[in-house]
């Protein structure tokens, strides 16, 4: 049996805040969500996204939805040989 991560979305808040030089703790100002909260979403660790947070997110970063989120590509499984 094959068992699959609940979810292949990827987020990449990291690399745009290193490209921003911006830190969570200012991100997190600007958008009006805990530091903790975001940590959450950036680890991948997130179950749900609000789209008005989204929409905050990508406004204080100056990107699109595409930039922060991405979809890892489904992996074939494994066969022994």
């Amino acid at each position: 049996m094959v068992e699959f991560p609940d979810h292949r979305i990827t987020v990449h808040l990291d690399e745009l805040l290193v490209a921003r030089g911006m830190t969570l703790v200012e991100l997190s100002a600007r958008v009006g969500v805990t530091v903790a909260n975001l940590s959450i979403l950036k680890n991948g660790h997130a179950r749900a996204l609000r789209f008005n947070t989204l929409t905050a997110i990508c406004d204080a970063l100056g990107c699109t939805p595409g930039d922060v989120l991405g979809l890892q590509e489904l992996q074939a499984p494994h066969r022994a040989g």
